[in-house]
């Protein structure tokens, strides 16, 4: 048997394998570059004196076939944006997954609104639509559906239940460019989606943002919210017509996000492939669950999640992902660590100032807590999961390099 790299052996792998942070694992370049040229030489870089901004959201929607979209400054600002235009405020309960980034939350509490966690399916790591509808209160207003790591919710159920409900849907897309559900791509599904351009995402500007709609009102309200509650069309005095905020994207911002639309269905076909090697791979390791795809779906694969069966092996998931990655495989654990809501932010009920609002809001009346235990599938699978890296420039021979540093570790690892 080999010995691990961790323990002193030759790792699997010494170069290091393509990455989103540089320019190894990423799709940018002159066509970029030759966006950027025209904004700097025009010198204008507000969104509203050039056309770049513009022009992206209108060609981001027609790449959805959808018919409105509102570009911003984040991933969390499309998702502020999207419940800001719905009109969520003190007292309404947002019902989202407890696996998810903290921007989930941010726009939740960014209106004043509480959230309420569904537990997952421990196969697809999204929320399982029984246990959203057990939680639905009077008081539920929305639902923020979150398509982790690129495999689509189970929307049929979960917009069954908001049409029965009257509830908004929003859909966070951070993860799921080009995911398709049934036919229909995710974030055109809801009454809104929502998408990043962070560094990390499928296409990228460093950071950015755009939400999407079918609905005019929904838009209307979208863009104001992006530009500070102000109607432009009035004219003098400047008509702040409701509450908003600046996430305004730059033109600097759309000229790279137009050149990366160009690009992305690529990353998402390479990645799928990719995937597609690693599945056939670590399929044949024993003790591994790759990603399960349900028959209609299409995963476009942010991060490849693999489950770990502990009871076969004599280490913990964070000993198992650390000797892989000694192997010269980046390997994480259980994505965010704990759910969401383990966090002090929640437990603590950490709101603004030292108020505990929006908690304490006379217009929720309720007591709500969040703890160990409050989604028993979120937390069991969050404590067998390890992240591997999914990258359009991996190779057949970087797939090969990373399937033998996880049967080698596990191989090691494997009770006897």
């Amino acid at each position: 048997m080999s010995k691990l790299a961790i323990l002193g052996g030759t790792p699997v792998r010494s170069k290091p394998l393509p990455t989103v942070n540089d320019k190894s694992g990423r799709n940018i370049g002159r066509e970029e570059l030759e966006l950027l040229k025209s904004v700097v030489e025009s010198g204008r870089l507000f969104r509203y004196s050039g056309k770049m901004v513009s022009s992206f959201e209108e060609e981001f929607a027609g790449f959805m076939g959808v018919k409105y979209a509102v570009a911003s400054t984040s991933g969390t600002a499309a998702l502020h944006i999207a419940t800001g235009a719905a009109g969520l405020g003190p007292g309404m309960e947002v019902l989202t997954s407890p696996i998810t980034d903290a921007g989930t939350i941010i726009a939740i509490l960014g209106q004043n609104a509480i959230p309420v966690f569904a537990d997952i399916d421990p196969d697809t790591y999204n929320m399982l639509p029984e246990d959203v509808e057990r939680r639905i209160s009077d008081k539920t207003k929305a639902i923020i559906v979150v398509h982790l790591f690129g495999l689509p919710a189970d929307m049929d159920l979960i917009m069954e239940l908001a049409e029965e409900k009257g509830l908004i849907v929003i859909e966070d897309c951070a993860q799921a460019y080009l995911a398709e559900y049934k036919g229909r791509l995710v974030g055109a599904i809801g009454d809104l989606g929502c998408f990043s351009l962070q560094q990390s995402k499928h296409m990228f500007t460093g950071d950015g943002g755009i939400t999407v709609t079918n609905d005019e009102k929904l838009a209307r309200k979208a863009r104001l919210f992006m530009d500070k509650g102000w109607d432009r069309s009035l004219g003098l005095p400047r008509a702040y017509v409701m509450l908003g905020f600046n996430y305004r994207m730059t033109e600097l911002q759309g000229a790279v996000a137009r050149a990366q639309l160009k690009k992305v269905k690529w990353v998402v076909e390479r990645r799928r492939a990719v995937a597609g090697s690693l599945t056939k791979r670590l399929s044949e390791i024993e003790g591994v669950s790759p990603p399960k795809v349900p028959k209609g779906y299409k995963h476009s694969y942010w991060l490849y999640p693999l489950k770990v069966e502990l009871s076969m092996f004599s280490a913990s998931l964070s000993d198992i992902a650390k000797a892989i990655t000694a192997e010269g495989i980046p390997t994480g654990t259980g994505y965010i660590g704990k759910p969401i809501y383990m966090a002090p932010l929640f437990v603590e009920k950490r709101g603004y100032g030292a108020s505990k609002c929006p908690w304490i809001c006379p217009l929720y009346g309720k007591n709500i807590n969040y703890g160990e235990g409050l989604c028993p599938k979120a937390e069991e699978t969050l404590n067998t999961l390890l992240t591997l890296p999914c990258n359009e420039y991996f190779t057949e021979e970087d797939v090969e390099d990373i399937a033998k540093a996880v049967e080698k570790v596990l191989s090691y690892y494997r009770k006897r």
